[in-house]
């Protein structure tokens, strides 16, 4: 996938006022409104200007943009990192895409999943909207696994996009006490009653949906409920078996019996034994046969004493 620069299709510059954009836009769909122009490549020229104009002239997608797109060049190879977007707040409960179905697939990359205020027309008029009570927000935020598995309260200090008075974007920052329920998934909802936006009319503010994402641990891998975890073992305890303790997320250990002639990529499952919950979600153990260095004449002399008394041909074993 390709890096855009929105920009450089509106032809405004990286710190244009809002005004800029709109007379930006307009000047382009003037010249290149599949109705009106006899440009060669009018309509798809017209679909480019209107994906650049659905970020810059939004000031959330918009901050997002910026704050990702740093030292990319038009047309390099790009991949969003994970979690780019994390701690950016947004109008919307965050279940739109409708919109990214319109556009190229580097927007659909980075606002497919995002809410979205009212989206201006071709020629800059906002579609009407009114509701007595106030719009839901909402925010990816990335927990550590630990805090799934025994809950918690964390301070969550989230971006809150607007416009300045000088007609440039510009971010605020809000910090929020979170209660992280335990057994918390990836991809749940965690509501927060009020903080969304103020309501119309005297009418109840909405909610803040805080949408959970984990963050990548060394040991630890999260499906679900589950707990995935690569569990390194010696040659010798995998030939004759073993009890091997495994570390928790709670800094508790669980012993675990390996049988003899585990295999390295061999999975065990304790039941029961991943993130609480209800139902709780499993401990997955994939075996990884872990061979000692041959770095001393002794380790050397082992190996050669293996070699010669051991009638093992790995490949007939593994029919390869």
């Amino acid at each position: 996938m390709q890096f855009k620069d929105y920009y450089q299709t509106l032809g405004v510059a990286r710190d244009a006022t809002a005004d800029e954009i709109k007379k930006a836009f307009r000047k382009l769909a003037r010249k290149y409104h599949p109705d009106l122009s006899k440009e060669p490549g009018a309509e798809a020229r017209m679909k480019e200007v209107n994906e650049a104009n659905a970020v810059l002239s939004d000031p959330e997608k918009r901050a997002a943009y910026d704050a990702l797109g740093r030292g990319y060049q038009p047309g390099q190879e790009f991949r969003p990192p994970p979690d780019w977007d994390a701690n950016f707040e947004f109008s919307g409960p965050g279940v739109g895409g409708a919109e990214a179905a319109d556009f190229s697939d580097f927007f659909a990359e980075l606002f497919g999943r995002m809410g979205g205020r009212p989206r201006e027309g071709p020629f800059g008029r906002r579609e009407a909207r009114f509701e007595a009570r106030g719009e839901d927000h909402h925010a990816k935020i990335v927990l550590d696994v630990e805090d799934a598995w025994r809950g918690a309260t964390r301070q969550i200090s989230l971006r809150v996009p607007r416009i300045d008075a000088a007609g440039r974007v510009a971010l605020d920052t809000r910090t929020l006490d979170v209660r992280i329920p335990q057994g918390v998934r990836e991809g749940q909802l965690i509501r927060l009653a009020g903080q969304g936006a103020p309501g119309f009319s005297g009418g109840q503010p909405g909610d803040l949906l805080l949408e959970v994402h984990f963050r990548a641990h060394p040991r630890y891998r999260v499906s679900g409920r589950d707990l995935l975890v690569d569990l390194p073992v010696a040659p010798w305890e995998a030939a004759l078996g073993s009890v091997i303790p495994v570390p928790l997320p709670d800094a508790s250990t669980l012993k675990v019996r390996i049988p003899a002639g585990a295999q390295s990529g061999r999975q065990l499952v304790v039941r029961g034994k991943g993130i609480p919950g209800n139902p709780p979600g499993d401990l997955e153990l994939t075996v990884r046969v872990v061979l000692p260095p041959a770095d001393s004449a002794r380790a050397k002399e082992l190996y050669e004493t293996m070699a010669r008394e051991l009638d093992f041909d790995p490949r007939a074993a593994s029919g390869s």
